[in-house]
């Protein structure tokens, strides 16, 4: 048996994860991984996310005061293009900007994590960010106002493995 190589290759795998770990608030620039706004109060959950009425409340809000809203991310299951509960106060809040802000134009950008197959992830990354649309389109919002983009598994917001990394990576970004 050769279990030295194997050892070798999990004690560096290890330390990559360690690193990763450190170097990563664990959420993102522009929200934390359970929808809510990076307060910076280090209450961030990962993976489960979060339904409260604080997070409606901020994403409501700024759709309503006519600025773009503070949280440009949603996340989603693994394989999945449904969108979870707890992200329909921000697409609410998204798409009560755009149809009051009928020149503001934004682009989908799909994201997976790095499980599947190069080609997989394109298209499930584009499913996602279709998925966006069609959710912003019955809210009324004009369909000339969205442009999609899937980049895959390509653009991680995070590096590493584990299931938190690819929580935080299986995404839909709003870019305006």
């Amino acid at each position: 048996m050769q279990f030295k190589p194997y050892a070798k290759s999990l004690a560096v795998a290890l330390s990559f994860a360690f690193v990763a770990g450190c170097a990563s608030s664990g959420g993102t620039q522009d929200g934390a991984l359970d929808g809510t706004a990076g307060s910076g109060t280090g209450t961030s959950t990962t993976g489960q996310g979060m339904a409260s009425g604080q997070q409606s409340g901020t994403a409501m809000q700024a759709g309503q005061q006519g600025r773009i809203p503070d949280v440009r991310t949603i996340y989603f299951d693994f394989d999945s293009d449904q969108i979870r509960s707890e992200f329909q106060p921000v697409l609410t809040a998204h798409a009560r900007y755009l149809s009051n802000n009928g020149n503001a134009k934004v682009v989908l950008e799909g994201h997976t994590d790095e499980r599947g197959t190069r080609e997989y992830n394109v298209a499930l990354g584009e499913r996602r960010a279709k998925a966006v649309e069609r959710f912003l389109t019955v809210q009324g919002v004009s369909p000339s106002q969205f442009e999609i983009v899937s980049y895959g598994e390509e653009r991680p917001a995070v590096r590493g493995h584990g299931e938190d990394t690819y929580a935080q990576n299986r995404r839909v970004v709003f870019s305006y």
